[in-house]
């Protein structure tokens, strides 16, 4: 691969080249600006958040801020599909389902509207909602017709491309040692391996790696927590795989409550369903327990199962397939979107903290940042009404654990450890 000259500026160099960082770089390129996307690792790896075989796709939120920034995002999504030619989201209902008391459930709810988002309310019944699921005395569920299944390694190509075709260059195993101001240029940038790149702006996404580079370069602790995850894969009960697939009308589907349970139709494994619990263990990103088994959280989602999707799933021989994949987790579970400030001021723009459901989100995010770099302030987020404050870094400020909410419980088993 051709060397950079080093008298080269670019108008942004982006450390991070994920699902955030991917789209950043497309939106940036897509404005006639040179961007620089580097990655530490092979591009495509298997080591981060942003690979796999699935991710879901809903509006559905207790916060009122992430459906407007979905239902944006799904038209970007729209959108970069069209200019590759192909597709990497398959579209079905989603299904949120819970007990009735449930205050994260109830705010969802609160937040569907008949004009952006309709729902459909389902109360105890004996009729099983989309032949599957049944649901237990005092529950609730709600069908909302933005769902869909997002295939994610494809989806991080899909925007490689693009940002290439649109003069974006990119560097993988290149990892970044120092961002360093200077005066009259904007940013250096250097490696391990002795390479400077200068750019106008940089942009950090770093994934689970966020916290380790700002302390690196700032001295700064971000309250940004990896934490180890696993996704498991169960056997579909024998004649009922053509019914739980996306053309069949299979929703992806979360459960609120302890333990929190969510999944997608059966399509990336023919006769296997994904359902997992959203949850992890704290690590260091480069040293993480590759041999974790949870076999308590196993149980708990096979009782989840048995109690929910009655005689749909085998079960007695637990999950016959685990990926593992990472969070990034904050403790509010809101990201962060914000300039580093310090020496930095507005040369540098943080996106991460994406705590395990940002993926969706990702082509807006790469929108909000792209504006940020080239104009000072995220001018979509206002535009469909979100304040974007709500991601800015000084929540933290002395200790604060961020955004207020009414609905911890979910938060609170996000981030403990079994």
């Amino acid at each position: 691969m051709a060397e950079i000259p080093t008298n080269t500026i670019f108008d942004a160099i982006i450390i991070g080249a994920g699902i955030m960082g991917s789209c950043v770089a497309y939106e940036i390129s897509k404005l006639n600006k040179k961007v620089l996307l580097l990655e530490q690792f092979d591009l495509l790896h298997h080591l981060g958040s942003s690979h796999g075989e699935s991710r879901t796709i809903r509006a559905t939120y207790p916060e009122p801020y992430y459906p407007p920034m979905v239902l944006e995002s799904s038209l970007l999504w729209e959108s970069a599909q069209s200019a590759a030619g192909y597709r990497v989201l398959t579209p079905t209902t989603q299904l949120d389902l819970g007990p009735s008391n449930s205050p994260s459930l109830q705010s969802v709810i609160l937040n569907c509207s008949p004009d952006s988002l309709p729902a459909t309310i389902f109360d105890s019944q004996k009729t099983l909602i989309s032949g599957a699921f049944r649901l237990p005395d005092d529950w609730i569920a709600l069908s909302t017709p933005l769902g869909g299944v997002i295939k994610p390694t494809k989806a991080v190509a899909m925007f490689h491309s693009l940002a290439v075709r649109h003069g974006a260059v990119i560097r993988d195993c290149t990892v970044v040692d120092a961002i360093i101001p200077i005066a009259g240029v904007g940013i250096r940038v250097s490696t391990t391996d002795g390479r400077l790149f200068h750019g106008i702006k940089c942009v950090v996404t770093a994934g689970a790696w966020t916290s380790k580079l700002v302390k690196m370069v700032t001295g700064q602790d971000l309250p940004i927590q990896p934490l180890h995850t696993l996704i498991w894969y169960w056997k579909i009960t024998e004649g009922f795989e053509s019914e739980m697939t996306p053309a069949a009308g299979f929703p992806t589907f979360a459960s609120y409550g302890l333990p929190y349970v969510y999944g997608t139709p059966a399509m990336e494994f023919p006769g296997l369903i994904k359902i997992a619990v959203h949850a992890g263990w704290p690590c260091d990103p480069n040293c993480r327990d590759w041999s974790l088994e949870a076999d308590e959280m196993v149980a708990r989602v096979a009782e989840w199962i048995e109690r929910v999707m009655p005689g749909r799933i085998e079960t007695a021989i637990g999950p016959v397939m685990k990926q593992s994949c990472m969070y990034s987790m904050t403790p509010d579970e809101d990201f962060v979107i914000d300039f580093m400030g310090g020496e930095f001021g507005k040369d540098v723009v943080l996106a991460g903290g994406f705590s395990g459901h940002g993926f969706k989100m990702a082509p807006l995010v790469g929108k909000m940042v792209a504006e940020m770099v080239i104009g000072g302030e995220a001018q979509t987020a206002e535009r469909i009404g979100v304040d974007s404050r709500v991601f800015g870094l000084g929540r933290f400020e002395g200790g604060g654990k961020g955004n207020l909410k009414e609905f911890g419980d979910q938060v609170k088993f996000h981030l403990g450890a079994e």
